[in-house]
């Protein structure tokens, strides 16, 4: 127990640190408790102090009132720990607010409020408002939903849930794109409240009383919900996340895939235009041992996926629906996969070694899971933050900034009688000094350069050169900043913000297949889908 403290609301119109009470043991002062310094134009009067919202890597401590006043305060380097470091700062300008929540990996702040909206506040930029969300645009107003009761982030703040007092809850994307919601979609009329409306299937709809608890699980693949005024019974929503580590594409995939924490879920397009999704379990051998899934990749041609759990990584065909494992249990255990990559027929593993704090590469061919057919192992610096490869160049980001790109070269046939070797070798070092987040993803942007052909086993031979290295590369930040970085000098151009996914794609001429005509990249935000080409 570090003490406790209090806000005044009465304080000296100027101060100091000696007009604060010295604190002793817990922090308490021999004439009471410490008081934060507040102005009276920032001070609720009469109102008590209803939730508390620490963002220690920002220094920031938020105070919800009862009233609906939200005050920002900053605290000192140690935290919480010295009472006499808080000092309120600003009161937000929502002034209903009912509650809170802290992204930390986003640095937002999202505020429920009693008119049944969420505010959405950057924390990076002087907690100014950055967007609000709410059922309006699907006909749903303060009158149906009632005030917001509850919010919660993902475990990686990509979405959170807002569940109301009246009636249900919607999970939504940092951007503002409705992802799910209990609430019936009844039309796009706002003008007539659609409780107003007959409607049979209400009575089975979720949390139809409104939602007072929300919760997720550890890895974001269940949100658990408890309906207001009943405690008999908590709900459970299942998730499925999407698979988009592709890298650069010059080729339309009519498969999509999303994984839960116990299949993959492909989804795909049919000749009469309706989508079919396929329920692809996991071989209960592994996944019983290994639950839950926490990395899927695709490869290239969209007919391979790789997928990782607690321990090791089995493969599917999709071609031949057929499962691909570890033959040998032990070296499965042994790997603790932290990303993903496939580099033409070869599946690279960054794996984690619990023995030494350590992190490595691991290069495996699609045709076998084993030690003795492992064609490399590359240890690394540290562990890496976001990786990405594109034909023979893998890419491999460390914190702060720093960023590593190797090229890959096969000897032999990559095939179980070719006795295949792959060396890697660092063509390009970069340490980038920024106050930028940290990136959250990058990605390779081919260069509009004839280069050798590539072997059929899609990765140089050793008589290839080096004429086809990227130069640039797009980068995603944690606060959703897209920028592109030339590789050569180091320099970040910014292009756009607020953007939650990107994609990178190229087309090729038809009489030179080696020659690339455009390069073109798509993100999607609040602003919706943006098309940008070179």
């Amino acid at each position: 127990f570090y003490g406790a403290f209090q806000f005044d609301p009465h304080p000296p119109a100027s101060f100091d640190d000696s007009h604060l009470p010295h604190s002793l043991e817990n922090g308490l002062s021999p004439k009471g408790l410490p008081k934060v310094p507040m102005s009276n134009h920032i001070f609720p009067r009469n109102s008590e102090i209803k939730q508390l919202e620490l963002c220690l890597p920002l220094r920031l401590l938020f105070v919800l009132y009862s009233d609906g006043q939200l005050v920002s305060c900053s605290i000192s380097k140690k935290g919480l720990k010295q009472v006499d470091g808080i000092k309120a700062e600003k009161r937000l300008a929502c002034g209903d607010a009912v509650c809170a929540s802290v992204a930390l990996e986003q640095e937002i702040l999202a505020v429920g409020t009693r008119r049944g909206i969420v505010e959405l506040y950057d924390l990076a930029e002087s907690t100014v408002l950055i967007r609000t969300v709410s059922l309006y645009d699907w006909g749903y107003s303060m009158e149906d939903t009632g005030p917001v009761s509850c919010i919660a982030w993902t475990p990686d703040n990509s979405a959170f849930a807002v569940g109301w007092k009246l009636r249900g809850l919607t999970v939504w994307s940092v951007s503002g794109c409705r992802l799910m919601s209990t609430i019936r979609q009844i039309g796009l009329s706002s003008v007539s409240s659609p409780i107003a409306k007959p409607n049979h299937d209400c009575k089975y709809e979720p949390l139809m009383g409104g939602t007072s608890l929300m919760q997720w699980d550890e890895h974001g693949y269940r949100l658990y919900a408890i309906e207001e005024r009943s405690s008999e019974r908590i709900l459970s929503f299942s998730f499925g996340k999407c698979c988009l580590s592709r890298g650069v594409s010059s080729t339309a995939f009519i498969r999509q895939v999303i994984y839960g924490e116990d299949r993959l879920l492909i989804v795909q397009s049919e000749e009469i235009d309706e989508l079919k999704m396929l329920h692809l379990k996991l071989p209960v051998s592994y996944i019983s041992q290994n639950w839950p899934v926490q990395h899927v990749a695709a490869s290239q041609d969209g007919m391979y996926l790789a997928v990782a759990g607690l321990h090791g990584l089995i493969l599917y065909d999709i071609r031949l629906k057929r499962w691909r494992v570890f033959g040998d249990v032990t070296q499965e255990q042994k790997i603790q996969c932290k990303g993903l990559l496939w580099l033409g027929k070869i599946v690279v593993v960054c794996n984690y070694i619990d023995s030494s704090n350590t992190y490595e590469l691991l290069f495996y061919p699609r045709y076998h899971l084993d030690q003795s057919s492992l064609l490399c192992r590359k240890p690394l610096l540290a562990k890496p933050i976001v990786m990405d490869v594109y034909q023979d160049y893998i890419l491999v980001t460390y914190r702060p900034f720093d960023v590593h790109i190797f090229h890959v070269k096969l000897f032999g046939e990559l095939t179980p009688a070719g006795n295949p070797d792959l060396q890697l070798s660092a063509v390009r070092e970069l340490s980038i000094m920024t106050a930028k987040s940290h990136p959250a993803a990058m990605r390779f942007i081919p260069d509009q350069l004839p280069r050798e052909p590539i072997s059929k086993n899609y990765i140089s031979s050793s008589s290839d050169s080096l004429t086809g290295e990227p130069a640039r590369c797009l980068i995603l930040r944690s606060n959703g900043e897209l920028s592109l970085l030339d590789l050569d000098d180091g320099r970040e151009r910014n292009l756009t913000d607020s953007v939650e996914l990107f994609w990178v794609t190229c087309g090729q001429s038809e009489d030179k297949t080696n020659l690339i005509e455009e390069v073109s990249w798509l993100d999607y935000g609040h602003r919706g889908m943006q098309v940008i080409s070179r």
